[in-house]
């Protein structure tokens, strides 16, 4: 199990095996909610997530719809505001934020997404592959 947790350490969480992706997104939300030049997202199964403490400390905020599905949801912890993983979602998978984490996931940033949006002052410089939301259509379609 890889365990994680909340600024605060009020939330504690736990994830049997991270699975990827593991993104590492550039879209200004995301950008808005990290507060930095991307969120560092790594995915999942549901089934094998599990809260340890501080359920009740989640709180959620949805983001009105821009231009298209999906929605923007964000959960983060009430004392200190960490962005958290969506313990209430209905997908089969779940992303976590990666820098909560307290030791390795197991698995590497594999791309950069949405790099059509990254900030102006931000400069990717490793090797990853970078995707814009074209591309990223693309890239998930034929990942289905």
């Amino acid at each position: 199990m890889v365990r994680g947790s909340c600024l605060c350490g009020g939330i504690v969480f736990e994830v049997a095996e991270f699975t990827g992706p593991f993104e590492l997104c550039h879209c200004s939300r995301c950008r808005k909610v990290t507060g930095s030049a991307y969120m560092a997202g790594v995915v999942a199964p549901r089934a094998g997530f599990q809260m340890v403490q501080g359920a009740d400390l989640i709180v959620t905020y949805d983001a009105p719809l821009r231009d298209r599905s999906p929605p923007y949801r964000v959960c983060f912890c009430s004392r200190c505001g960490s962005p958290l993983p969506d313990p209430s979602g209905d997908s089969p998978w779940i992303e976590v934020p990666a820098g909560l984490l307290d030791e390795s996931p197991g698995v590497l940033p594999d791309k950069h997404i949405f790099i059509e949006k990254k900030a102006l002052w931000d400069r990717i410089t490793d090797g990853l592959p970078q995707l814009d939301e074209a591309a990223l259509r693309v890239y998930r379609a034929k990942a289905r």
